[in-house]
């Protein structure tokens, strides 16, 4: 019976907003769109025209994403801290194929993560991704050496300073060129497709991909390393 209504109450939603969602999209971009695509490139001197739009359009979209994720990083350390006199977890040690891929892998996940935040007003990716890609080499690390704890400290460090560098660049924007993190106007556009270029948008995206990569890495270290279970065990 529940089944039932829950069907029924499935098609009454469909039907009250079917008539609320386009069945087919309307052709052209819109006039917000078309500006974009037409003067992105000449305002921001990127090559990867999705980075303008994120990174400096969309500048307060982004910067609430990565508050977003940081209040999830802190609702989750929150409800998973260890107790003060909560027994831990005896880790296991990994095995060699592990402890060595580790060792092997870790410094290039790092470095690669660094060059897609860094090269993200360039090509695909950003600091979303390349925070994500070290935040992959931490986990191979923690999975590893189970019996060394991440520094919280440092990485809340790395997390804070981070955040503040992307408030501060949305402010130096506000007053020089009379926008928050406005971006023509702050710093030289450079040449297109070159390494330094697009102002301060590659700057923006290797603060968010700093901060990105420290708070995953505290999320994962803290999912991990929970506390053992009443009567201890491994």
């Amino acid at each position: 019976m529940k089944q039932v209504l829950a069907i029924l109450a499935l098609l009454v939603l469909a039907f009250l907003f079917a008539g609320l969602v386009p069945m087919a999209s309307k052709p052209g971009n819109g006039a917000v769109g078309d500006y974009y695509a037409t003067h992105g490139i000449a305002d921001n001197r990127g090559s990867n025209l999705v980075t303008s739009i994120v990174v400096n359009y969309r500048g307060l979209d982004t910067l609430g994403e990565v508050t977003v994720l940081f209040l999830s990083v802190m609702g989750v350390g929150f409800i998973l801290r260890r107790r003060e006199g909560t027994p831990k977890y005896s880790p296991v040690p990994a095995s060699p194929i592990l402890n060595t891929g580790a060792n092997l892998l870790f410094g290039s996940i790092l470095l690669l993560g660094a060059y897609i935040f860094v090269h993200g007003h360039l090509t695909p990716g950003g600091g979303f991704q390349g925070g994500s890609v070290i935040a992959s080499g931490v986990l191979l690390l923690i999975l590893a050496r189970r019996d060394r704890e991440l520094s919280h400290d440092l990485l809340a460090w790395l997390e804070s300073l981070s955040g503040f560098g992307y408030a501060l660049v949305g402010l130096v924007g506000l007053v020089v060129a009379g926008s928050f993190l406005a971006n023509k106007g702050v710093l030289p556009l450079g040449t297109w497709n070159r390494l330094f270029s697009a102002g301060v948008i590659p700057i923006i995206y290797i603060l968010i991909g700093l901060k990105v990569g420290a708070e995953l890495s505290t999320l994962l270290d803290i999912m991990i390393r929970e506390p053992a279970p009443e009567g201890g065990g491994h």
